[in-house]
């Protein structure tokens, strides 16, 4: 038995499904998943020592990829200072000029520890200015798993089969309003019904839930005019997007400005770490300034806010979007050549440095198009690359990504193993 065996036994023993995160358990692609142990730059290891091209990235965070030196130094210096206070430190200040300063719709910034957390705290901000109880949300996208937003949710809720999850009150569930990703229409028909009674409209700017869907031309543009004529907040849930696109998250790429963000992932350099942010006078209703409640014991933790800022500070010092576009492109493209040359009928959607291969033969626009995918023959493709070396997301719904760390070694190891899973598809 292999050490990854040995650790699949006794985390099901100990663990629910054997993962502490469904989408970790492989239900979706099948099989038992790897252990890792450590990681460097675009690599990962497992427990048994065998290596891989990682485009998972910890699910989008690692931009610098993996133990990134100066990240890893940041770390360590906070560390051996302390690891927690729950009191104010000079560092959440830093991080909160930086991110108001890099993504200008966040005049006022409010840490906590993961998007969840963020994306929960946005709508509660919403409903308690607005007064009102209902949110809009869209079919696929997924905002963390509080319960207002388990209803048609996208990710692992799709893969598992239960895009609603027991334990969500009907009450509850009945305030949250489902549209359709890319059809304006479907918004303007929730308004029509509910025209006093809707709080926010929660979008991700680009979908990375249904695996990656990128906004028709003038969809967020359209949000935004509509939230503004019925008096709702436009949400922007970038926990993903968030300085994955640019520096200004995907709201500097459409030129359209939320009244509140949600960012994660990257912001946190690999430690838990999130953040709501949005216009000064909306900030400003949170506690203690205001009434609507929030708090977390290690919100705005100094050593995930040290992570935080020496990502940042990378970031804005490299400035690697044009050549993170520039190398996912080139691998999306190789991607699709490789299946068209073996017969094999496949999409890749593609967004800066997001993408994900969606083995159907038409477009994917949104939840719907998404289904039509043929998850077991993705399932197929992620063990076959996942032999040769190449992690991808264990999930048709899911999204792959480039990171600055992902040489042409790298790129040319991953088109390389997908052009022998396409070919010997082919048969």
């Amino acid at each position: 038995m292999t050490r990854n065996e040995e650790l699949w036994e006794n985390a099901l023993r100990v663990i629910p499904g054997g993962v502490n995160s469904p989408v970790r358990a492989f239900r979706a692609v099948g099989g038992s998943p790897p252990f890792l142990a450590r990681g460097q730059g675009c690599r990962v290891y497992d427990a048994d020592g065998k290596e891989y091209v990682d485009h998972v990235a910890s699910w989008g965070p690692l931009i610098a990829g993996h133990a990134h030196p100066r990240v890893v130094e940041a770390i360590a210096r906070a560390a051996a200072g302390g690891t927690t206070f729950g009191a104010p430190t000079e560092g959440e200040v830093l991080l909160a000029n930086s991110v108001s300063r890099l993504v200008p719709s966040c005049e006022k910034v409010r840490l906590v520890s993961s998007g969840t957390e963020a994306t929960m705290t946005a709508v509660r901000l919403a409903r308690g200015v607005t007064g009102r109880d209902r949110i809009v949300k869209f079919a696929g996208c997924y905002h963390g798993h509080a319960d207002s937003f388990l209803i048609r949710a996208g990710s692992g809720a799709t893969t598992l089969g239960i895009p609603d999850s027991p334990g969500v009150p009907r009450a509850l569930a009945e305030l949250t309003l489902v549209a359709r990703y890319n059809d304006l229409a479907s918004v303007r028909a929730l308004f029509g019904a509910h025209p006093d009674g809707i709080a926010a409209v929660i979008v991700e700017p680009v979908a990375g839930n249904m695996g990656c869907v990128l906004p028709a031309p003038g969809f967020l543009a359209g949000l935004r005019e509509l939230s503004d004529r019925y008096g709702a907040l436009l949400v922007f849930d970038e926990v993903i997007t968030g300085f994955r696109l640019a520096l200004g998250g995907a709201q500097a790429v459409y030129a359209v400005r939320p009244d509140l963000t949600t960012l994660g992932k990257i912001l946190g350099g690999g430690l838990p770490l999130a953040a709501v942010g949005g216009k000064r006078s909306l900030m400003d209703q949170l506690a203690p300034e205001g009434k609507v409640y929030q708090a977390g014991t290690l919100s705005g933790n100094p050593v995930a806010v040290a992570a935080a800022l020496a990502t940042l500070g990378l970031l804005e010092e490299k400035n690697p979007y044009r050549d993170l576009e520039e190398r996912t492109k080139s691998l999306a493209k190789g991607l699709e050549d490789a299946a068209v040359k073996a017969g094999i009928p496949v999409i890749v959607n593609r967004a800066g440095s997001m993408f994900t291969v969606f083995f159907t033969k038409g477009k994917v626009t949104d939840y719907e198009s998404a289904l039509q995918s043929d998850t077991r023959a993705y399932a197929r493709f992620f063990h076959a690359l996942l032999a040769n070396g190449v992690y991808f997301p264990p999930a048709q719904f899911e999204v792959a990504f480039v990171g600055m760390a992902h040489d042409a070694a790298a790129i040319d190891r991953t088109l390389d193993a997908a052009a022998k899973t396409f070919a010997a598809a082919r048969g």
